[in-house]
């Protein structure tokens, strides 16, 4: 058996590395070489998926387990019995089929060649140095461990990246040809069949291991590619986690696992961008603009099919940065800008006395000023409908005045006029002829703007009206012509509401610094309110955003291929969720400060703002609760606020998201430490001990339930530790702690302890002078609380007392 080739031979020879987009211009450094040698894969050929695994689910009639063990089966045969440290296919191909005909065997192996063919490239930087080799009058050989063979590697690129670019190879060296990989010797074999001397061959190769300790201690200058910078690579694979997740690995579809089809734009862009807002624009925002673009072109294909022009409208402000994508794509279509706001489109579609019944019926859950301002009342008529009164009093008035005709008359010409303007709106960014359509471009999610406007636009216009959008979750099934690049025909329901659960943060980076619209003049001229957006916030946004048209411009620039994938349409969807999802559930650090300090706009015809995340209330509520804390918080992008925590948090909130797990956390309560609990009753004392689950950090949640009773309890803390950190005590409504709801505001009354035996030093942290020192909790009456709990969260500090 060959042993591995040791490093410290030849220690003369140089060792350089260089990123992708130095490829070309590398000769430049080595002036006397006259051999260029290349790795295969990652280095000239890069795959559509993140590990070479990933293709196996594409094959027919194989499982990706089948391929493996088979392979592994192959290599362990092969070294025991002859020493051979590789194998070629087909004898990999007769560990999978050990009993079919040679012929059945060959189609296998054939299948998997075309499967590669179709998700494989050229990486365009490694072509561009080659053809600079020819034009040098350099040679040009493969060097790669493969079960391939020469002519099977040849026939390879070929397919993936067409004759041109196999053209410019003179010789290939397989691996599985001398039975031994680059770091076992292979490159021995190399020289002797390479007219050259050592000194005259420079090899590059992304594996640092194989290209460069294996290579060169013969003599040869070695170039390391770094393929990707470390951050890059850990995004890659946290979204390959993702995709896993997301998609599984479904049998008998021939298709790719774990799609990225965006790595080597990925990699060609990134290393030359130093800033942090860019690089974010740039690695996440470009793959997934560009994508959502590709599938509107195809789809405005489609809609051209019914007759008639198909006009691009891309609704401001979230469709500022689709707008700019596509034109830096290459717009050759009707492509405009318009504004229409949910305000503006809900009231313009009030034209009717039955619009406006089932509108105020459906708003129920909206207090009375915002309805008002969505109602568009003047201030003083909202203040005398709501001032001094309660948010159910206040609402009755607003219905009772919207059901006076006079008024009614009034809200209801207020709205045609709108609608008469919003109309005026569309034709002035684009003057349809009947019969054409208008696709209205947007992130989604559910469309309300379309289904405000689309009986407006067709019966005004006399056009159809179709939402494409980026992602679509109906809450009603509206039967208007719409579709999402992610949509139920692609994910399942879960999948779709955890997409949509975090977009605002998608929502900030992809709009623009204007207010949102709230009327239009005569003419159509938009009419905006003030621009809330911090300056700081806007100026990362459009560093982002150059980030995304960044990469818009090295997707062209990164690849060769002969032919496009026949499911590039699903390659580039599912790349894209997942690129999407892991920057909503698993951000990495940079991004994360990038947008600390960034704010939600509602977008209601309200002023309202609310922070994207706040990781300092995020510790609090996770010692106090777990992950559950998240049910009872309006913040947007929760998911940023455990940036710092351990992985297994993180992934286990985005699989409970992810899987809409229907835990609540009473089923997450575990844990065997106890505390010691006195109830003072009028008839006297009543000894108990109460579970103290863990939460968060080291913290306990010590839950007394004390039902209807009112009844001072002391807490016997100086039994569990000696130290004492304590986070809160609270009264809580024992359901709504132990079964938070979705978006329900926590309900939690502070105690104050008298403590007994007990020194504290300073504020919540305690010194329990005995086992048997306690705080004295006095619970709040909470005549409407019917099942009252106190809940102390604390974390003990060094030993736990000795009993």
């Amino acid at each position: 058996m060959t042993a591995p080739v040791s490093a410290s031979v030849f220690v003369g020879v140089s060792e350089a590395s260089c990123a992708p987009h130095e490829l070309p211009g590398v000769l430049d450094r080595y002036p006397g070489v006259k051999v260029l040698s290349l790795d295969c894969f990652d280095t000239l050929l890069w795959r559509d998926c993140h590990a070479p695994q990933d293709l196996f689910v594409a094959l027919p009639g194989v499982l990706p387990s089948q391929r493996m063990v088979g392979e592994g089966r192959a290599r362990q045969i092969a070294r025991t019995t002859r020493g051979a440290l590789d194998v070629p296919i087909d004898a990999i191909y007769a560990e999978i089929m050990p009993r079919a005909d040679a012929r059945t065997r060959a189609g296998a192996i054939a299948a998997e060649l075309a499967a590669e063919a179709r998700h494989c490239h050229a990486f365009a930087p490694t072509v561009a140095l080659m053809r600079d080799a020819r034009r040098r009058g350099l040679k040009v050989i493969l060097v790669s461990d493969t079960y391939l063979d020469q002519s099977q590697l040849l026939q390879l690129i070929a397919g993936a990246a067409g004759d041109d670019v196999a053209g410019l190879i003179d010789r290939v060296f397989c691996s599985s040809s001398w039975s031994k990989p680059k770091s076992h010797g292979l490159y021995r074999d190399v020289l002797r069949g390479v007219k050259a001397r050592p000194d005259q061959i420079l090899h590059i190769g992304d594996n640092h291991e194989a290209d460069v300790i294996g290579v060169r201690p013969f003599g040869v200058h070695t170039l390391h590619l770094r393929q990707f910078e470390p951050d890059i690579g850990r995004q890659l694979r946290l979204e390959s986690t993702v995709a896993g997740m997301l998609f599984g690995q479904s049998q008998g579809q021939e298709r790719l696992a774990r799609p990225q089809p965006h790595r080597a734009a990925l990699a060609l862009g990134l290393p030359q961008e130093p800033d942090p807002a860019r690089r974010l624009g740039q690695a996440v925002l470009g793959p997934l603009f560009f994508g959502f673009d590709a599938w509107l072109r195809e789809e405005a294909a489609a809609l051209a099919l019914r007759g008639g022009q198909v006009h691009w409208l891309f609704m401001m402000r979230d469709g500022h940065l689709p707008l700019r994508v596509h034109r830096a794509v290459g717009a050759a279509d009707s492509a405009h800008d318009i504004e229409i706001s949910r305000a503006t489109a809900t009231f313009a579609s009030l034209t009717s006395d039955a619009a406006l019944s089932r509108f105020l019926a459906e708003q129920a859950a909206i207090q009375a000023p915002a309805l008002g301002k969505l109602l568009r009342l003047d201030d003083a008529t909202i203040d005398q409908l709501c001032a001094g009164r309660d948010p159910l009093t206040a609402r009755q008035a607003l219905g009772r005045w919207c059901q006076q005709p006079a008024n009614r008359r009034r809200i209801l010409a207020d709205a045609r006029a709108l609608a008469t303007r919003l109309a005026a709106h569309v034709r002035r960014a684009v003057d349809p002829a009947p019969g054409d359509t208008l696709m209205l471009v947007d992130l989604g999610y559910n469309g309300s703007v379309q289904n405000f406007v689309a009986p407006l636009l067709g019966e005004a216009l006399g056009v159809h009206v179709a939402g494409r959008y980026l992602l679509l979750r109906e809450m009603e099934i509206s039967g208007f012509d719409k579709r999402g690049f992610f949509d139920p025909r692609h994910f399942d329901v879960a999948a779709l509401d955890m997409m949509a659960a975090n977009v605002a943060v998608l929502e900030q980076l992809a709009t623009m610094a204007i207010g949102s619209v709230i009327d239009y003049a005569d003419d159509g001229t938009p009419i905006r309110a003030a621009n809330s957006i911090k300056t700081r916030q806007s100026a990362v946004r459009d560093a982002v955003q150059a980030g995304c048209l960044a990469f818009v411009g090295h997707v062209g620039g990164a690849t060769i291929r002969r032919a496009d994938a026949e499911d590039k349409d699903r390659l580039w969807r599912e790349a894209c969720a997942a690129g999407m999802a892991r920057l909503m559930f698993l951000p990495l650090p940079h991004e994360v400060a990038t947008i600390a300090a960034f704010e939600h706009d509602v977008n209601l015809g309200t002023d309202e703002m609310v922070p994207l995340f706040d990781p300092v209330a995020a510790r609090h509520g996770l010692r106090r609760k777990g992950l559950f804390y998240q049910k009872g918080t309006q913040r947007m992008f929760l998911p940023a606020e455990l940036a710092g925590e351990a992985m297994p948090l993180r992934l286990a909130n985005f699989a409970g998201t992810r899987f809409a797990s229907p835990l609540t956390f009473a089923d997450v309560l575990s844990g065997d430490t106890t505390v010691p609990v006195v109830i003072v009753e009028p008839r006297g004392e009543v000894q108990k001990v109460c579970p103290a689950r863990p939460t968060h950090d080291g913290f306990l949640a010590l839950c007394i339930p004390l039902g209807t009773d009112r009844y001072p309890v002391a807490v016997q803390i100086g039994a569990v530790a000696r130290f004492v950190e304590i986070e809160t005590i609270m009264a809580v409504p024992t359901s709504a702690y132990l079964h938070t709801r979705i978006n329900a505001a926590p309900r939690e009354t502070p105690v104050t302890p008298l403590l007994d035996g007990i020194v504290e030093y300073a504020p919540g942290l305690w010194h329990c002078q005995s086992d048997y020192a306690f705080a004295l909790l006095a619970p709040p009456a909470l005549e409407d609380v019917e099942d009252l709990m106190l809940v102390m969260v604390f974390r003990p500090i060094g030993q736990p007392s000795v009993r």
